[in-house]
């Protein structure tokens, strides 16, 4: 199916690509159902909203620059992504770009997937040293040293 972007205007998407997040996102609770792109540059990906094509996210997976990375699901957590296996679990934090200063990951409150049914939510992770706002180039370069 074509769905009209932010960034790269028509594109095709294929049904796997539909995710239906059933709270919406924090701030864009009315938006529920999106499309997961690859971006043009890796290693982000583009969440488009498929409701609003003013409405879209950047995101990149925590493990690209925090191998350790645990969002900390709870039960109710698993249960809205109705219980998946570890292994169906896709983790995307998503990405700020200010016209000043650092690029930035949320991994405070991350966006988790079963890619097998294709339900997501946001959630909030319970660890203290999660915070909204990672410098991903920092974090990147520490993990080098």
């Amino acid at each position: 199916m074509k769905l009209e972007t932010k960034a790269y205007g028509p594109v095709d998407i294929e049904d796997k690509q539909v995710l239906e997040f059933s709270r919406g996102l924090l701030g864009f609770e009315e938006y529920r159902r999106f499309a997961l792109i690859d971006a043009h540059k890796k290693p982000f990906f583009w969440l488009q909203s498929m409701d609003e094509v003013r409405i879209a996210f950047i995101l990149i997976k925590p493990s690209v620059f925090r191998d350790d990375y645990d969002p900390g699901l709870s039960r109710e957590d698993l249960e809205e992504l109705e219980n998946p296996e570890p292994t169906d679990l896709l983790v995307f934090a998503i990405v700020t770009i200010p016209e000043s200063g650092p690029m930035t990951a949320n991994l405070q409150g991350p966006l988790v997937i079963n890619k097998k049914t294709g339900k997501g939510a946001q959630c909030i992770s319970p660890h203290d040293e999660y915070r909204t706002k990672h410098d991903i180039l920092e974090e990147m370069a520490s993990r080098r040293e």
